[in-house]
């Protein structure tokens, strides 16, 4: 059964999602989003509505899952070796979310300098714990990724029992309404768009 899972991006920074190099994935944070899709659901990620960015009902990306992979695989993958960071390149290359990796299946998670590294480019033990704790990383090759400029969630995206698919608030939504899968698809297939079609919202605010 598809299902659609539903949250705020508290920090559209480029790195959770990671909307570039044409894949959109999430490999750090929502460890229990991670935990739980499967391929062919959707990934549904919302504005913040917080006073400093007033993004709230907007949509900052959707990305239907093609694939699910561990840490390890996510690592060694060819495909994904512009996704590892390297913070004194430019911001893209900066918000790399492949960061995790270990010398084998008994070995430790070491953890690349990165958006969840300490300040000083240390491992940053927490965030090792919170995003390793679950191995699976997010993998799609179908998603739209606004950034800080995306479009309104349509008022017509609501399940059968009156939820809007626009998260507010903390935490996360889950539907499986067929009628609302449905809609989310027509809607997102009529843009005409794909892949990434702008900033993260972090990055416009820099501008200003």
């Amino acid at each position: 059964m598809t299902r659609i899972y539903s949250y705020v991006v508290r920090y559209d920074s480029g790195f959770a999602p990671n909307p570039f190099y044409g894949y959109c994935t999430l490999a750090t944070c929502k460890p229990p989003i991670r935990r739980a899709a499967n391929i062919g659901d959707w990934v549904v990620g919302s504005g913040s509505n917080d006073r400093s960015i007033r993004r709230g009902g907007r949509m900052v990306y959707a990305m239907r899952v093609t694939e699910v992979i561990t840490f390890d695989e996510y690592s060694e993958d060819p495909r994904f070796e512009p996704k590892k960071p390297y913070r004194r390149g430019s911001r893209k290359q900066s918000c790399g979310d492949n960061i995790y990796f270990r010398d084998d299946c008994d070995s430790p998670w070491r953890q690349l300098d990165s958006f969840h590294s300490k300040s000083d480019g240390q491992v940053n033990p927490d965030h090792v714990r919170r995003d390793t704790g679950v191995n699976r990383v997010l993998v799609s090759d179908d998603f739209v990724y606004f950034g800080g400029n995306g479009p309104m969630f349509p008022d017509h995206l609501i399940d059968q029992d009156g939820r809007k698919l626009c998260k507010q608030g903390i935490g996360r939504s889950c539907f499986d309404d067929p009628q609302m899968i449905q809609s989310l698809e027509k809607w997102i297939r009529g843009m005409g768009v794909v892949g990434y079609q702008g900033p993260p919202f972090e990055w416009i605010s820099l501008r200003g």
